[in-house]
């Protein structure tokens, strides 16, 4: 699979062309290897749950939809956040590596703001995490997914959000890419600090075999309940 990346050396960040982003020059340590490394991964068990349907939502214009955003409330004690499943013509799906945790790939999320909606979060952290607004909503799922964090990470946010959580409380959105792969930029929209190194497109499977282990459940349960779209 080919994986467009570019190399972060020092802030400011500096935006590279397309070119260099689509087929970058990147100097890596000899132990690196630019490719993810896939362990042989077994049949995802597919239990599936009917996710809310849209129609024609497209993030940078107003909408309709069959059935709003749920707005119910997430358990107590996890902080409310999205996910986004960005799929392409292929039905590939869009994931990236983590800066922060060597190894780690991931779809993108983020948390939600005071007052705002799921939905209008969800379009905001794809712009910003990876630059794309070229992309219509296809399916949420139709209740909060959960996850702890594990007692490190929660110490280390902790001290980040100035909150202990205990998790989070994710409501989950696929997106259908609609425009081309060069929109993809990393440095996101410029409104927060980069958060990934490499993306590629990737199957479920892999998208599950390389996340971290905690989210790997949550992971698994999304992409059953969004598995019609995959076929």
């Amino acid at each position: 699979m080919d994986i467009c990346r570019f190399a972060l050396h020092s802030y400011p960040l500096f935006l590279p062309s397309l070119s260099v982003l689509i087929k970058p020059t990147v100097v890596l340590p000899s132990s690196s290897s630019c490719r993810p490394k896939l362990a042989k991964f077994a049949q995802l068990s597919i239990i599936y749950s009917k996710p809310t349907i849209y129609t024609k939502v497209r993030c940078a214009s107003s909408y309709s939809s069959s059935a709003s955003s749920s707005m119910e409330a997430p358990p107590e004690g996890y902080r409310r956040n999205v996910g986004i499943c960005l799929i392409n013509d292929s039905k590939k799906i869009f994931a990236a590596s983590r800066l922060d945790v060597p190894d780690s790939w991931q779809m993108p999320q983020g948390g939600i703001d005071e007052g705002e909606d799921p939905r209008t979060a969800a379009i905001r952290e794809l712009r910003e995490e990876t630059g794309v607004q070229s992309a219509e909503i296809l399916a949420e799922t139709p209740s909060w997914l959960t996850y702890d964090f594990p007692p490190e990470v929660r110490a280390k946010l902790q001290k980040q959000w100035g909150s202990d959580w205990k998790g989070q409380a994710q409501k989950w959105f696929l997106f259908r890419f609609t425009g081309k792969d060069e929109e993809v930029n990393l440095l996101g929209d410029g409104s927060e600090k980069p958060e990934f190194g490499e993306w590629s497109w990737i199957t479920p499977e892999q998208v599950v075999d390389l996340a971290v282990d905690f989210k790997k459940p949550v992971y698994k349960e999304v992409l059953a309940v969004f598995a019609p779209y995959f076929q």
